[in-house]
């Protein structure tokens, strides 16, 4: 059975996520177990692209240059919180039928919705412009297009999603998988090591900064509606037996993703921190000086060539999902349906212009800069993702027998609770000193 429907709004519209992919991929009946995971397994792959984009590599590199192996904690720490969230948007989008746009729209006045989609448009828009600055980066380091150049090459992947989608999901799916494996064995040929806090990371205001950046680029408010929507692609039973199921395989699915991404990200930190911190280059802050040192200070010629290879993979994965999220979030929020090429070109063109100017003005070190602060301006949209959310999956109301138990909703309140108390010490540090 459904929640009760007196959990939302009356006149609130029921349709469906993704309608066009939403319950096509066959869930075998019977047979083995791996089977039945194996039909699950994508979703998870598709959200973790979010946990290992461009802007990661930002934060990453600058904490780890500049702070050596302190930051690897947050990282730890905030993939703990991402592989929580991210359960939870997947028990919403199952059990209601709903991705979590939907779910606002559904409980919350228009024009709290509105302001909803406008601080997720802005994380879109900030994620987008992450992957605009990676992949042309990465276009510069391995073919030498200046970094304009590749901005405006970068809008062309427009029509990449479009090819992927009308393949079918599982090939979008496969392809996204793929280059995933691309990133990991480019670091797998580099390095790892330790993982406790220190307090000094809520002290020093250089390092919350960083720190901030690095929940950002991990925790992506995006990838909240994007996982609610992408789990209801398989065509599970939709009774109680059905359902239970499916939050089992697609949590069990999401978590061995992340779990991938926490070695990602982990492996660019301790890059970072055992080859530029160690060796006195505390300053390198930009993916292009982390290129053109790697290779000189490892003594393995093709690090820096495998480096920009697993950046471009990176550039090219997240651009999918982030057009994916952002096609559920008009849907979902406003009722609005555009051509997906039409909604990346929208995006993407926005996200283009300050690239552009901030490379015209202050060259390659601005758009460094600019990398990193995109990363907390998406951990400054973060609670109001993240505070629906729990609202939604912790009320028996909507989600009837499948709402959280309360120990569950006390730790994911926590998790929001830090999430909202970091960014208000860094806006107190930015506007006081």
């Amino acid at each position: 059975m459904t929640p009760d429907l007196a959990g939302w709004r009356a006149d609130a519209p029921i349709t469906k996520s993704l309608a066009e992919v939403n319950s096509t991929v066959a869930i075998p009946a019977a047979g083995r177990w791996w089977r039945r995971l194996l039909a699950f397994v994508g979703p998870g792959y598709l959200v973790s692209v979010g946990y290992m984009d461009p802007g990661n590599w930002a934060t990453d590199l600058a904490g780890g240059s500049k702070f050596g192996y302190t930051l690897l904690s947050v990282i730890l720490i905030s993939n703990l919180m991402a592989i929580l969230l991210q359960s939870l948007a997947a028990r919403l989008g199952i059990v209601t039928d709903r991705d979590l746009a939907q779910a606002c729209r559904a409980s919350y006045p228009r024009v709290v919705n509105f302001l909803l989609w406008l601080a997720c448009e802005a994380a879109i828009i900030a994620c987008d412009l992450a992957e605009v600055i990676g992949t042309a980066i990465a276009l510069k380091l391995l073919f030498g297009i200046p970094l304009i150049g590749g901005a405006l090459i970068a809008a062309l992947d427009a029509f990449l999603l479009l090819l992927l989608m009308n393949r079918g999901f599982r090939f979008l799916e496969a392809f996204v998988i793929a280059l995933l494996v691309v990133i990991a064995v480019c670091f797998a040929v580099q390095v790892l090591r330790g993982f406790v806090p220190k307090s000094e990371i809520f002290t020093n205001s250089d390092m919350l900064y960083i720190a901030i950046g690095i929940i950002g680029a991990t925790v992506m408010p995006h990838n909240l509606y994007l996982h609610s929507s992408i789990v209801q692609t398989r065509a599970y039973e939709r009774n109680d037996t059905g359902r239970r199921e499916a939050i089992k395989w697609a949590t069990t699915d999401s978590t061995i993703a992340l779990m991938l991404a926490l070695f990602i990200n982990a492996a660019i930190l301790v890059v970072a921190a055992a080859t530029f911190h160690k060796s006195g280059h505390s300053d390198v802050a930009g993916i292009e000086q982390a290129f053109e040192l790697l290779s000189p200070l490892l003594g393995l010629g093709i690090a820096s060539t495998l480096f920009a290879v697993a950046l471009l993979a990176s550039g090219l994965n997240s651009t999918v999902t982030a057009t994916l999220a952002g096609q559920i979030v008009m849907e979902g929020f406003l009722d609005l349906r555009l051509p997906s090429w039409a909604r990346r070109l929208l995006t993407r063109g926005i996200a283009i212009i300050p690239v552009i100017i901030v490379t015209a003005i202050y060259g390659e070190r601005g758009t460094a800069d600019l990398l990193v602060f995109s990363q907390v301006v998406l951990s400054m949209q973060l609670p109001f993702a993240v505070i629906p959310l729990v609202r939604f999956v912790s009320d028996r109301r909507k989600m009837g027998k499948f709402a959280i138990p309360m120990s569950v909703a006390a730790v994911a309140w926590i998790v929001a609770g830090i999430i909202v108390i970091l960014n208000l010490k860094l806006l107190a540090d930015t506007f006081f000193g």
